[in-house]
């Protein structure tokens, strides 16, 4: 239920001003990607742990060199992994490297061709890392059972895909989205499908708590003017919400009320 007075995002016992989360791939470096980050006011990045060195390769760049862990929330994420096994194990070498982190996204894949989530087997994974301890931020599909029954779990967030990974389609389903936000007692964020500042703005309209993106941004001609944009459809999204728009109506219903004219 929307309201006049807003509500901070807290993950994890954290508050957080801004609603977007943004990625690290895709990026041609990571002066670029520090540069989206900071214009698009995101204070959490995900890290693809199997992809982008955070010091796992000593003898080769580390985003943690350009991108501060004092200054940002580094949200270690099990991108590629295809099996529960697979992603315990990257959140595990994820709290390694990071000094006891234990933020983590998890991310179960199905397949190459769809990145849909494996629900099963996130399921499996989500109950063995919560007993460990970790925070789980968690990527699934638009089921509002599967959603209740990860917050029921004990993830911090639930993380409903808009559409495929990578396939900037938008909010596909905003119906599901809905129902999960009726029930879900932890921060709903949008992850996955988001194409332009539009489709974020659809996504916090609808109530989210929050937009994650990636290959959005990355992938634009103009990487930062586009984290700039999503900033500002962030944040118009969620003013919207707030504010409650006006009802849908068949039939048109005139500007200027007839009631009371003089004439």
């Amino acid at each position: 239920m929307n309201s006049a007075q807003d509500k901070p995002l807290v993950v994890a016992g954290k508050t957080y001003s801004s609603r977007l989360i943004i990625g690290s791939g895709k990026y041609k470096d990571f002066d670029q990607n520090l540069h989206a980050l900071e214009t698009s006011g995101a204070e959490m990045i995900t890290v693809a742990i199997r992809r982008v060195n955070l010091g796992q390769h000593q003898d080769k760049p580390s985003l943690l060199d350009i991108i501060s862990p004092a200054h940002f929330t580094i949200l270690p994420n099990t991108a590629g992994c295809y099996s529960a096994k697979e992603a315990i194990r990257t959140c595990r070498m994820a709290r390694e490297l990071l000094d006891g982190h234990t933020l983590v996204k998890l991310e179960v894949l199905g397949d190459d061709k769809t990145l849909y989530p494996n629900v099963t087997e996130t399921l499996v994974a989500a109950e063995t890392l919560v007993r460990e301890d970790f925070k789980v931020m968690v990527y699934t599909s638009d089921d509002p059972l599967i959603a209740m029954r990860l917050e029921e779990i004990g993830c911090v967030a639930v993380m409903p895909l808009g559409a495929p990974i990578g396939s900037g389609l938008g909010i596909r389903n905003p119906y599901n989205i809905r129902m999960i936000l009726e029930n879900a007692n932890v921060p709903v964020i949008v992850d996955a499908g988001v194409g332009t500042a539009s489709d974020a703005s659809i996504a916090m309209e609808l109530g989210c708590d929050g937009v994650l993106m990636n290959t959005a941004i990355a992938e634009a001609d103009n990487p930062v003017l586009m984290a700039s944009a999503m900033k500002k459809a962030v944040e118009s999204g969620r003013e919207a919400w707030l504010a409650g728009r006006m009802p849908k109506r068949l039939y048109a219903s005139a500007s200027s009320p007839v009631d009371g004219r003089f004439f």
